[in-house]
């Protein structure tokens, strides 16, 4: 795997919502107001850093055992926006997830049985006393699952080539009311067209998260770590949000032959990223 500032970099894309300062209740506001003032926030990097660490002492330590009190932090028209780290709710997160994905003869060679239980009854005690819990982040391997893609416009799209240290970027911002519209009119066109499947799911799943925010916040997609399994030429040519809306307006449009077009694009270019990750 690539170097990027002396960090591993792990191939994961993320999306993330920063909320404004006015969402949070009292103290917590105050941290954030606080925090937002620091001339020394962390990076992305930084928070890579940390979680990487975290996996070198034996055993691991699959979840941080303190939350984290850091987050990434936004500016836009004047109005100071935050999406907090949680890693801790995160790394939880993740654990239930990669026991659905991995035989457990693999997971006990990465996470010893008595590591992995007892980070599931730390977060069974956690989730009792904090039932409504959500993370500002979700996180995807090796793919940016096309539901993400709904929510943004390729007129959003933001890509830098990079040079010398500094990584190649690409990613999408857009406000809430934006990204939830376009959930919303995705999921009456699928429903009228294919009634059920995966990107349905999908979609039903990520609406109902945003809806968890404030109408104010934003919405980040950013393809993280998986620039650099992609090459430079295929990532600037990389337009899949423009792809997946032409094939939700084919099909409200009953235009079969143009969406299987878009979805033919959309698998002919993520199938590249996917062999790369079967010959990892």
């Amino acid at each position: 795997m690539p170097k990027v500032s002396s960090v591993v970099v792990p191939y994961a894309t993320y999306l993330r919502v920063y909320e404004p300062l006015a969402a949070f209740p009292e103290p917590e506001r105050g941290h954030w107001t606080r925090y937002a003032r620091r001339p020394d926030r962390p990076s992305y990097q930084d928070e890579l850093r940390r979680a990487l660490a975290d996996l070198l002492p034996t055993p691991p330590i699959p979840v941080p055992v303190q939350e984290s009190a850091d987050a990434f932090v936004l500016e836009v028209d004047g109005v100071v926006c935050v999406c907090p780290w949680r890693t801790r709710l995160r790394g939880w997160q993740a654990l239930q997830e990669l026991s659905d994905e991995l035989p457990n003869t693999v997971l006990d060679a990465m996470l010893p049985p008595m590591v992995r239980r007892q980070a599931t009854m730390d977060y069974e005690r956690w989730l009792v006393r904090n039932p409504d819990s959500r993370p500002w982040i979700r996180t995807a391997t090796w793919q940016v699952p096309l539901n993400w893609f709904v929510l943004v416009s390729d007129e959003e799209r933001r890509y830098d080539k990079g040079t010398g240290e500094i990584p190649p970027m690409l990613r999408y911002r857009t406000p809430m009311v934006q990204a939830r519209r376009r959930v919303a009119r995705a999921l009456r066109t699928l429903k009228d067209a294919i009634d059920e499947g995966p990107l349905i799911d999908g979609l039903v799943d990520v609406g109902r998260w945003l809806e968890e925010f404030h109408p104010r916040s934003l919405v980040e997609l950013d393809y993280g770590g998986l620039v650099h399994a992609v090459p430079a030429g295929d990532l600037e040519d990389d337009h899949s949000a423009a792809d997946v809306a032409a094939g939700i307006e084919a099909l409200r449009q009953g235009d079969g032959a143009a969406a299987g077009a878009a979805y033919g694009r959309l698998v002919e270019r993520w199938r590249a990223v996917r062999d790369r990750r079967s010959a990892n």
